[in-house]
C-alpha cells in the first residue's frame, strides 16, 4: 500500500477536483478547527474529529463526516479516558487533547494495478449462494478502498468525485488512518450492550480502546456474565446451522461459506468459552451499532483485527446488559 501525506498545497497539485467542503479537513482555520462538534453535525471538522479519535483508538466505526450515535460513544470514551466532562461532543477541551496527534487528517494514496484488478464479485444474500462460492471477497474496488480506510464507499467518492477509479497510478483523497499504531496487550475486554461498545483494558482496569459493537437482539441477548478467549482465528470459515438461527428460512440446510472480509464473520472470529458465541467481523460495517445481532459481538473488520492482535487465549471478557 503506498499512501502520500500532503500539507496544504496539495489539493492544488495533486487533487484538483476535490470536493471543498471535506478536502477542506486538513486546511482548517484555527477559528474553523476550533468550532464545536455536536449532534447531527456534518462537514470537514466532523471527519477530522473521526479521524483523530480513530487514530486514538476510540472508533466512531465507519467514517462518514457525519455525527451518529457510534460517533457519540467514541467521544465518550475518550473523554472519560482523559478525565473531560463526559458530554459527547468535541468541545475546546476535547479538540485540545485529540490534538495531541497532529498529523494530516487526510492523505493520497496511489491506486496500484492490484487494486484494479481485484477479483471483484457480488456476493449472493442467501447462504446458498454464498456457499458456491470460491471465496468471499469484495464486491468492488470502492467496498474494498472504504475498508482499508475506516469509512464508507460513499466518503471516497465524496472526496474524490469525478474520479473514474480505472487508472493505475491514480492519486485518491483518503483518511489517514495508514498511521495507526499498534495496541498492547489487553489483559480483559468488556462488552457493553447498553452502551454498544466493546472495550479493551489494561491490568489495573484502566481502557485503552473503545470500539462501536452490535451486540445481540431480543431474540438473542447478548449472554451476560464472565467468559474467557479460547482461541482467535483469522480470515476463518463459516459453518452454517440453520438450527441456531431463529429467523432461518425454511428450508435452509447446513452450509460451508469460504473465508474473506464478505464471510458472515468477516476477517475474524474470537472464540469464546460460551457455545457458539464470539467476537467476529461483518461484511456490513455500515450497520455496526445500528443493528443487532444474532447474540455474538459484532465489529467491523478493521476493528476487529485490531482486537485479535490485543487479546490472546485465556483473557477475560465481562459482558453486560
Amino acid at each position: 500500500m503506498r499512501v502520500l501525506f500532503f500539507a496544504c498545497a496539495l489539493a492544488a497539485a495533486r487533487v484538483d477536483a476535490v470536493e471543498p467542503v471535506l478536502s477542506a479537513a486538513n486546511t482548517l482555520s484555527a477559528a474553523q478547527r476550533a468550532q464545536p462538534v455536536t449532534a447531527r453535525a456534518s462537514g470537514p471538522n466532523v471527519l477530522r474529529a473521526q479521524v483523530l479519535l480513530d487514530r486514538a483508538h476510540f472508533s466512531p466505526g465507519e467514517m462518514d463526516a457525519a455525527y451518529g450515535g457510534n460517533m457519540r460513544q467514541a467521544i465518550r470514551g475518550f473523554q472519560k479516558l482523559r478525565q473531560l466532562p463526559v458530554t459527547g461532543n468535541v468541545d475546546a477541551a476535547t479538540w485540545k487533547e485529540l490534538e495531541r496527534d497532529d498529523a494530516p487528517v487526510l492523505a493520497v494514496y496511489t491506486l496500484t494495478a492490484q487494486d484494479l484488478a481485484g477479483p471483484y464479485a457480488q456476493v449472493p444474500a442467501d447462504m446458498a449462494g454464498k456457499a458456491k462460492l470460491a471465496a468471499l471477497g469484495y464486491a468492488s474496488l470502492l467496498e474494498a478502498l472504504g475498508e482499508r480506510f475506516h469509512c464508507s464507499p460513499e466518503l471516497i467518492r465524496r472526496l474524490n468525485p469525478g474520479r473514474p477509479l480505472k487508472r493505475a497510478g491514480e492519486p485518491l483523497l483518503v483518511p489517514n488512518v495508514a498511521i495507526i499504531k499498534p495496541l498492547p496487550k489487553a489483559a480483559s475486554v468488556l462488552v457493553d450492550a447498553k452502551e454498544g461498545t466493546l472495550t479493551l483494558l489494561d491490568t489495573g482496569g484502566t481502557p485503552f480502546a473503545q470500539f462501536p459493537a452490535s451486540t445481540g437482539s431480543k431474540h438473542d441477548p447478548l449472554p451476560e456474565g464472565r467468559w474467557q478467549v479460547r482461541g482467535v482465528a483469522t480470515n476463518p470459515e463459516y459453518r452454517y446451522n440453520p438450527k441456531l438461527f431463529w429467523d432461518a428460512k425454511a428450508g435452509d440446510s447446513k452450509a460451508r461459506i469460504a473465508a474473506g472480509p464478505n464471510n458472515p464473520v468477516g476477517l475474524a472470529w474470537i472464540d469464546l468459552s460460551i457455545e457458539h458465541y464470539g467476537i467476529h467481523g461483518t461484511p456490513e460495517p455500515g450497520k455496526i451499532g445500528k443493528t443487532q445481532s444474532h447474540g455474538c459481538v459484532r465489529l467491523t473488520n478493521w476493528d476487529v483485527m485490531q482486537v485479535v492482535r490485543a487479546v490472546a487465549r485465556g483473557a477475560t471478557v465481562l459482558m453486560q446488559s
